[in-house]
């Protein structure tokens, strides 16, 4: 069922949805060659926990072991922070992370180049995070979730990236997941209306190569089905009368 937030669940999104932009700005900082995905984890966890007294929404949701998603080249989504996972030099490395405060939950996520990366692979994070923006521009009460995805679609594959199908955004709230599904993909004019108060995490995924997947074999990680690298862009935002808030970013951002 789709809800509408009220005031005060808005705020109390808009507060975790702050304390989440900060995690993901101190683990960019800390990504660097050398450094293991599960000491960026530890730092998140202990950022979010100890210090901000908030909510880790990924650790144990759905049996999910750990507060971050790292992600690294051609993993999309769901990579496991793990001690034997070294960054290195020239990787792409997405972190995915959520944040609950009084209940209510934020999402986002950020391509982030380890050292000094590609041309190729500095472009296609780059795409991803335009794509997000070029999608929010024709968000408002009562347009349609197919214009959302049309305007995605369209802008990275005229600059010659696979949009991911298998792999959505998705509604947020009192839990990580809610409805409505929110494609990266679509035909203008369809699907479900969005109106005042709505919630949602949008998260353009795009791949070097073909949109194919493939699931690992630890069950979380999902890769590209070529090999080619991925990046992944993704805020919580609020539907307003004439656009969107968007949540998870600091406002001097």
């Amino acid at each position: 069922m789709v809800t509408i937030k009220s005031p005060e669940h808005i705020e109390s999104m808009r507060i975790a949805g702050k304390i989440l932009a900060r995690t993901l700005e101190l683990i960019e900082k800390a990504a660097r060659p050398g450094v293991s995905t599960a000491e960026l984890d530890r730092l998140a966890y202990d950022f979010i926990v100890k210090e901000n007294k908030a909510i880790p929404s990924f650790l144990n949701y759905d049996g999910y072991p750990a507060t971050l998603c790292t992600s690294i080249d051609d993993e999309i989504v769901h990579g496991i922070p793990s001690e034997k996972r070294i960054l290195q030099e020239g990787q792409l490395l997405k972190i995915d992370c959520g944040v609950g405060w009084k209940g209510y939950h934020t999402d986002a996520a950020r391509t982030v180049p380890i050292g000094k990366v590609s041309e190729e692979k500095l472009r296609l994070a780059q795409v991803c995070k335009e794509s997000f923006f070029e999608g929010i521009k024709v968000l408002r009460n009562g347009e349609r979730l197919g214009t959302l995805g049309e305007a995605i679609q369209t802008y990275a594959e005229a600059r010659g990236y696979g949009v991911v199908r298998a792999l959505i955004g998705h509604g947020i709230g009192e839990t990580v997941h809610e409805e409505p599904d929110v494609p990266n993909y679509g035909k203008a004019g369809r699907g479900m209306r969005v109106f005042t108060g709505m919630t949602l995490a949008i998260e353009p995924m795009i791949n070097l190569g073909s949109y194919h997947i493939r699931q690992s074999d630890d069950g979380w990680t999902i890769s590209t089905a070529d090999g080619l690298c991925s990046a992944h862009y993704e805020n919580t935002v609020v539907i307003t009368d004439d656009g969107v808030e968007i949540l998870t970013l600091l406002q001097e951002d």
